[in-house]
């Protein structure tokens, strides 16, 4: 169980058993009814591959023997609980749910909504393609909605400095200890550098010290989920805790223009240029830079 409260970092240890998708149970199945004694494959989303050891009523992986899957659904990940394999969802207020792309690094969907782009490209790459454009190398950088993770495993991968990451909802934590995509805080390839904090960053901004990080990254829930996080108040407050010249992305996506006369992102500019920004539009979100 997830046990940070919040404010408390979020330390909680990675899961390092099997995962299995619709398409890996039934390549697993297919080789034991085909009398094969191994199967080699992925078992944490195409992070890796390895060998399993089949008997006819167990497989081995790593050394620990498992039960074969009775029904696997589509657009499902399970992992072993220690009796059974489960989905990585929970219901708690709201169904969150981790979800196999075909990219190999999952996404994940609060009641049904996919959280983050993978149309048309991996969404760790997303996250690439956006984390350049703050330019983090040897800089101190806010992470204000850290979902699974990727900005905040892009960032350490381009060389980061300090990373403040915070999210607000435990079980998209809890989701992050399950994802051999998320960055663990406590892996020595983090170095230390992951700050991951259970807190809502709307109320925990106010502690952070003015002109304390070099940029910021905002991926926040579409704005009728998390209006707060739009507003005027929070842009002033993202503009006092960034150096000036510092550069911050915040995703909009391009919610209700193909229904309505309403542009987000343009929306989003004209706040950001009233708390003291220079913005401009860019990939699928806003630009910014502190003047």
């Amino acid at each position: 169980m997830f046990a940070s409260h919040p404010g408390e970092d979020a330390d909680v240890p990675h899961y390092s058993g099997p995962l299995l998708t619709l398409p890996a149970a039934e390549s697993l199945l297919a080789a034991r009814g085909a009398g094969a004694d191994t199967w080699t494959g992925s078992l944490d989303l195409e992070r890796s591959r390895g060998t399993a050891a089949l008997q006819a009523d167990a497989w081995a992986w790593k050394g620990v023997h498992y039960p074969y899957p009775g029904k696997v659904k589509e657009r499902t990940i399970y992992y072993w609980d220690g009796d059974e394999f489960a989905p990585v969802s929970r219901f708690s207020g709201s169904l969150i749910k981790l979800v196999p792309t075909e990219w190999g690094a999952p996404t994940f969907e609060i009641d049904g909504i996919k959280m983050l782009p993978t149309s048309k490209a991996s969404p760790v790459d997303d996250a690439r393609q956006k984390v350049a454009l703050v330019e983090p190398r040897g800089k101190v950088v806010l992470d204000t909605c850290g979902g699974l993770g990727y900005f905040a495993g892009c960032c350490l991968d381009a060389g980061v400095m300090r990373l403040l990451s915070f999210e607000k909802n435990a079980d998209v934590l809890w989701l992050r200890t399950l994802n051999p995509w998320s960055p663990d805080p406590e892996a020595p390839a983090a170095g230390g550098r992951l700050q991951l904090t259970h807190a809502d960053v709307s109320q925990a901004i106010a502690a952070l010290p003015a002109a304390s990080v070099d940029a910021v990254l905002h991926d926040p829930p579409r704005f009728g989920i998390a209006g707060e996080l739009y507003a005027q108040a929070f842009y002033d407050q993202l503009a006092r805790v960034i150096r000036r010249g510092g550069r911050m992305f915040h995703y909009t996506g391009s919610p209700n223009k193909l229904t309505s006369d309403r542009d987000v992102p343009r929306e989003v500019a004209k706040r950001l240029e009233k708390a003291g920004f220079k913005a401009q539009l860019a990939l699928d979100g806003v630009l910014a830079v502190r003047r």
